[in-house]
């Protein structure tokens, strides 16, 4: 069946549908990972978004119910050089197309993925629509030109979970699957929920973690009253500057308990430090991107899916930058001066990407075993 991909200043795309039928508008953001589709499909970061893959094959691992780091997908729109509908993976359990199919996400396969990553290098990131149902490229054109800027949207009560739960289960290994913590938990950790990815819950219980998510708008005064060791800010979809619940509930926070950010959550630190943040002109989606540690010669290769980065001029009266992206000198980590709180922009957790900033959890382990020793 034939697909469009029209984006709104008038560039269109001739395809092949895959996935479900339909029709669906979002930003169009493109990921530079070799592997990892499942996870970057079910990442809620990728909310509102239409993602293309640079890999020109995709498809070709299937879909299994292992890998997911979340409930379901939750990106808008799927776009591929080629897609396989013969997965060879003694691990797969069902196609791509199926998955799709049965979780409603719009795909378009078969166009220039090159020409189309060049066009958004060129002129940004920005608003399209994928359709199967309408062939007529100026109504998809003027239908993307309508649709709302992921710009001033809260992105994260639409992927937030609804309940407090609990989480016990730990990093996957070859043959067990998920482990079980064998040892009691030594911390109780509150996550909050911006739209959190499973792997950085596993990484925190495998570390001894007692972790009970939050939703997003979770007053302050309802966490502490938990009394947890450590509170963590997850990663999220879209723009920081609308969520101000999540700001104001981080500076009730600062300084009573450790806090951890990654992705969303590092830009809502920043901004609940007096910081400002932007949008990039086409973001940071992959798992190579190489960042800049501290003022050596120590440098992470990392998993990166965000759109917006923190004003390294706006965080100086209370934060130092530790971490810099070498491709663009963007912020990618900071520190409180006098606090426990540190955020970073990447995934340490990856799922998929490396794993060189895993580090990072055990340095929020040290700051909840240093606060604790100080209160005995």
């Amino acid at each position: 069946m034939k697909a469009i991909l029209a984006l709104a200043d008038g560039r269109v795309f001739h395809g092949k549908s895959f996935g479900a039928t339909g029709e669906i508008t979002g930003e169009v953001v493109f990921n530079t990972s070799m592997t990892g589709y499942q996870e970057i499909l079910t990442d809620p970061s990728y909310a509102g978004e239409i993602v293309t893959m640079t890999y020109p094959m995709i498809g070709n691992c299937g879909i299994n119910t292992e890998d997911v780091e979340s409930s379901k997908p939750h990106l808008a729109g799927f776009v591929v050089k080629e897609y396989n509908d013969y997965p060879s993976n003694f691990r797969s359990q069902m196609s791509l197309d199926a998955y799709l199919k049965e979780n409603g996400i719009v795909g378009i396969q078969g166009i220039d993925t090159r020409a189309l990553v060049r066009h958004i290098r060129d002129k940004g990131a920005q608003t399209g629509i994928i359709s199967s149902v309408d062939t007529d490229p100026d109504s998809l054109v003027e239908k993307a030109r309508k649709a709302p800027s992921i710009v001033g949207r809260d992105l994260v009560k639409e992927v937030t979970c609804q309940q407090p739960y609990s989480w016990d289960e730990g990093l996957w290994e070859l043959g067990s699957g998920y482990l079980k913590p064998t040892e009691p938990a030594r911390y109780k950790v509150v996550a909050y929920d911006f739209g959190i990815k499973r792997n950085i819950l596993r990484n925190l219980t495998t570390l001894g973690c007692d972790v009970t998510v939050v939703p997003a708008e979770t007053p302050a005064e309802e966490v502490l009253a938990m009394n947890p060791d450590g509170v963590f800010l997850s990663n999220g979809p879209g723009d920081p500057e609308p969520i101000r619940y999540a700001q104001e509930n981080i500076r009730k926070i600062l300084g009573k308990k450790p806090i951890f950010g990654i992705c969303l959550g590092h830009q809502l630190l920043s901004l609940a430090l007096g910081g400002k943040t932007y949008k990039l002109k086409f973001g940071h989606r992959g798992g190579n991107q190489p960042v800049l540690h501290g003022d050596g010669h120590n440098v992470e290769i990392t998993s990166q899916n965000h759109g917006f980065a923190v004003d390294a001029s706006s965080i100086t009266d209370k934060a130092v930058q530790t971490h810099v992206n070498l491709n663009d000198n963007t912020v990618e980590g900071i520190s409180h001066k006098t606090l426990s709180a540190f955020s970073v922009q990447y995934h340490p957790e990856a799922s998929p990407g490396p794993h060189d900033a895993r580090y990072l959890f055990d340095r929020f382990i040290e700051m909840m075993e240093k606060e604790k020793n100080r209160d005995l």
